[in-house]
């Protein structure tokens, strides 16, 4: 997991969820977070809108962590 990846995904979840940056994780996961479906599908769209990469929100699972994601997210990158 690259930290700049994480740091970007925090930064898009501190927006969705008007949160400041340090209530994140990575350890933590979706369905802590009380992330829903709608908001996952939101998550995928700023992925992709702000850092250039698909991720589906079929992907983003509730039981996934944000290290876990940020990993799926330079994986994505690297093709």
């Amino acid at each position: 997991m690259s930290t700049t990846t994480y740091h970007q995904l925090v930064e898009i979840l501190a927006k969705l969820h008007d949160a400041p940056a340090d209530r994140f994780t990575p350890e933590a996961t979706f369905a802590g977070l009380d992330v829903d479906s709608l908001t996952m599908v939101e998550i995928s769209i700023r992925i992709e809108r702000d850092l250039g990469v698909t991720v589906h929100d079929s992907e983003l699972r509730p039981t996934l962590t944000l290290g876990r994601t940020a990993a799926l997210i330079d994986a994505q990158r690297a093709r």
